[in-house]
């Protein structure tokens, strides 16, 4: 049993079955034992790989996005760009590195990262203490002063806590992280059914919600509106509300219990795009996509710029860089290390961009209606 374990364990004795939501959150942020507070869980030698770490060309393509925005949307003359949960710092660093095409956006960014690891800030403060732009980190979003900004939310919403709700015989009831008889950690509902809910349903659906995302979405969508610029999120997701509970975890590469090992697994969800949508449109903002990350990624120029660096490459070089492209916009299934599978992240991931009202089109989407 991990530490954590215990401590949720003995938590519940007290004071009884937590939501799920209460359960991820404690999993993943506790501030000893937590997931994201103890560990860099990236790359092959972690428990799972995030577009960045897969080839330099994902974080540069998002830095010449960044600098595209910057300029349709007025080239304000000092601007925030600001990443939510940047792992260990690649996206940011070979986005900085791609922006020096573009020298006035370049002498015009603050960098301001949004983490909570110890473990993390340490990684990108060495990451980025080359990168010659000024840099700052912060807990929250709402501790990054206000302005212009370019904000990037790459893999940040999928670890957003979520809610779930269980439809029953007698209603929808909030599902909730108990004992079982054995002492173990186990699924059950609560013994009161919700009064407002009443969406349609099968007995056995469950309405999976994330209030916190809905928040964190508020929140970048009033900047962007009041202060201008652009906001990209891209995740892995569905772009339609629906029933059906999404929750998995992750060790070493490979599905495991989500409420085996608390603390030491990775705990995520399925975004739901639309409900994103739903609230960045709310909060006075407008929208763009969602589209694939690899219709995305296409048309901001991958296919160029993987012909470019293969220019100069090796053989070997040359066939990593196809398998990197592959990855990122098919949707296949490869094989690493030890057997480890991995699918592709071409149709799984999405892309959506928050934008002032009444702006253009900007490059990787086209103007399609919101689907809310």
């Amino acid at each position: 049993m991990s530490k954590l374990a215990k401590i949720l364990r003995e938590s519940i004795v007290q004071d009884g079955p937590m939501p799920v939501e209460t359960y991820m959150a404690v999993a993943l942020g506790h501030p000893q034992f937590g997931y994201y507070t103890t560990r860099d869980p990236f790359g092959p030698a972690g428990d799972f790989v995030t577009a960045p770490e897969v080839s330099q060309m994902f974080g540069e393509l998002i830095g010449i996005w960044a600098a595209e925005a910057w300029a349709a949307l007025g080239s304000p003359g000092r601007v925030a760009l600001i990443e939510l949960g940047p792992g260990r710092g690649t996206l940011m660093a070979d986005a900085l590195r791609a922006a020096r095409v573009v020298p006035a956006f370049r002498s015009a960014i603050h960098a301001h990262l949004v983490e909570t690891s110890p473990v993390l800030i340490e990684a990108q403060r060495r990451v980025l203490a080359g990168s010659g732009v000024p840099a700052t980190w912060h807990a929250s979003l709402d501790d990054v002063p206000e302005g212009p900004a370019i904000i990037i939310a790459n893999e940040f919403f999928d670890a957003m806590p979520v809610r779930h709700y269980v439809r029953t015989g007698g209603g929808w009831r909030q599902r909730l992280v108990g004992l079982t008889e054995t002492g173990a950690l186990g699924f059950g509902v609560s013994s009161e059914p919700e009064p407002y809910l009443m969406a349609d349903a099968p007995e056995g659906a469950v309405l999976e919600i994330s209030p916190i995302s809905h928040q964190i979405m508020n929140v970048i969508a009033q900047r962007i509106a009041q202060h201008g610029c652009a906001a990209l999120v891209i995740d892995y997701g569905h772009v339609e509300t629906g029933f059906g509970e999404t929750l998995q975890a992750l060790k070493n590469h490979r599905s495991v219990d989500p409420l085996g090992e608390p603390g030491d697994i990775d705990l995520t969800a399925h975004v739901d795009f639309a409900a994103l949508t739903r609230s960045a449109i709310a909060a006075g903002a407008d929208v763009l996509g969602p589209a694939t990350q690899g219709e995305f990624l296409i048309r901001l120029g991958l296919e160029q710029r993987a012909t470019a660096l293969k220019r100069s490459a090796t053989i070997e070089q040359a066939r990593a860089i196809d398998q990197a492209f592959e990855r990122l916009v098919t949707s296949e299934t490869f094989v690493g290390p030890g057997g480890v599978k991995s699918h592709g992240m071409g149709s799984l991931f999405k892309a959506l961009a928050i934008v002032p009202r009444g702006s253009g089109v900007l490059p990787g989407f086209v103007r399609e209606t919101p689907n809310v």
